[in-house]
């Protein structure tokens, strides 16, 4: 199955009002001390070593979506790292506010920090942590995508992506577990439940956009038997943009605020929804930020839920899903846990004819939405969708017409590739499958 030619468009330069406005405040002084500060009290040793060790073999470039579907070598990691952060520290600092816009559109537009390039690398060099690092230096100048920047601006006021009203946040769960009483009448979305085996939390978007996913959770947690509850209180939102943003001090507080909530009601564990940076946030990033090696209480990914509910017994498959369906990896659970077998059990379990993506499994071309890219909004959305004809070429070769997918930015950016490439597919979650494959005890049908 042929990817069809797409026309694209006139290209023209991209208006970012956060970055034109942010890079005409900076001077050269600013500059230079905002980027020493972070060389010597944030960076250590680890970025040395990365630089002082590459030897420009450009081995990284075959991993990148973003070159594979260029081809030109300023797409390629090497290609952005020299184009930024070696740059940086050659000149100690001492650049252009012009250069600090560019090296903003790069790490945050050209680069999702999906991290396949290090698996290509002889030396297993980060160039995602470099990236991190110009967006972090980026930040600290005040020169960050508009978009992705106001999303940050509603965590920091909101605790929450979507400027989420607390009484709308328990609205939306009260509403939602309205509609699945009307499957099972005994149905409960238990708020601030203490001592719950488990805390369910999700992102943003989830009650604004997406509310059918906190129904399906819900019906799936009453037909396990799971003792569950759901925060009524800021801390239930997992998402973070800021992480992303390089505003680490605002992810700090996020993931602080998210942890805390899970110990004040004392759960044993915490169960995220469907979405890849979010694990990453909590499981990865933000807790080491905050000085905990790994979380303080044990997250897991819905996932790994999913798969312990079906091996468990828990739940069970009444009928599998006959259409053909492919699954994609995505970064933050699979190269980032490892969670890829997991993943084919279930689809396995509630499929009957899967179709694999190739390459696959830690392999697997990234959905070009992720690591915040497809939260610098609709400005950059063209360019996004270009940089990933391979992913498109890689979707139309499976010849399916379902993509599963347990990721919201991986949904996102799917969904665009498709829609643009014509492809004649739609994504669905793992929750999704499970909905329409698993046995609901008759003691709980209404």
């Amino acid at each position: 199955m042929a990817v069809p030619a797409t026309k694209l468009k006139e290209k023209k330069e991209i208006i970012d009002v956060g970055l034109e406005e942010g890079a005409a405040r900076l001077t050269y002084e600013r500059i230079e001390q905002v980027i020493n500060r972070v060389i010597t009290a944030e960076m250590a040793a680890r970025m040395k070593v990365y630089v002082d060790t590459c030897i420009h073999c450009g081995l990284c470039s075959t991993a990148c979506h973003y070159y594979l579907s260029h081809g030109t070598p300023e797409w390629a990691p090497v290609g952005k790292v020299k184009q930024t952060m070696w740059e940086i520290l050659e000149k100690k600092g001492k650049v252009s506010p012009e250069f600090i816009k560019r090296a903003s559109i790069i790490a945050s537009t050209e680069c999702n920090v999906c991290r396949r390039c290090s698996m290509y690398c002889p030396y297993g060099i980060d160039v995602a942590y470099i990236m991190a690092t110009v967006r972090r230096i980026c930040h600290l100048l005040g020169v960050t995508p508009q978009y992705i920047q106001d999303t940050a601006h509603s965590h920091s006021a909101t605790m929450n992506q979507m400027w989420v009203k607390e009484d709308e946040w328990i609205d939306t769960l009260q509403w939602q577990e309205g509609e699945a009483q009307a499957e099972m009448p005994s149905l409960r979305i238990a708020l601030d439940k203490e001592g719950a085996d488990i805390m369910y939390s999700v992102i943003g978007p989830e009650p604004k956009f997406r509310a059918q996913l906190i129904y399906q959770a819900a019906i799936l947690m009453t037909a396990a038997g799971v003792d569950w509850t759901m925060p009524a209180s800021p801390g239930w939102d997992n998402s973070d943009m800021a992480m992303f943003t390089g505003d680490f001090e605002m992810m700090g507080r996020i993931k602080r605020t998210h942890f805390e909530t899970a110990a004040k009601l004392r759960v044993k564990k915490i169960v995220m929804g469907e979405c890849g940076h979010a694990f990453r946030s909590v499981y990865d990033v933000g807790n080491r930020w905050l000085g905990w090696k790994m979380p303080p209480i044990p997250v897991i990914h819905a996932t790994q839920f999913y798969y312990e509910l079906l091996k468990e017994g828990k739940i069970k498959i009444a009928r599998k899903l006959k259409e053909p369906v492919t699954l994609h990896d995505p970064c933050n659970i699979v190269r980032g846990r490892g969670l890829h077998e997991m993943m084919r059990y279930l689809v396995n379990a509630t499929c009957e004819n899967f179709v694999e993506m190739y390459p696959n499994r830690e392999q697997n071309h990234c959905c070009c939405a992720g690591g915040g890219v497809i939260n610098c909004g609709p400005p950059w959305k063209t360019k996004r969708v270009e940089s990933n004809s391979i992913k498109a070429e890689q979707l139309a070769a499976t010849g399916v017409h379902i993509c599963i997918a347990p990721c919201h930015n991986c949904h996102g950016g799917l969904e665009d590739i498709i829609n643009t490439y014509k492809l004649n597919m739609h994504t669905m979650f793992f929750i999704d499958v499970l909905m329409k494959t698993m046995e609901i005890p008759d003691a709980l049908k209404a």
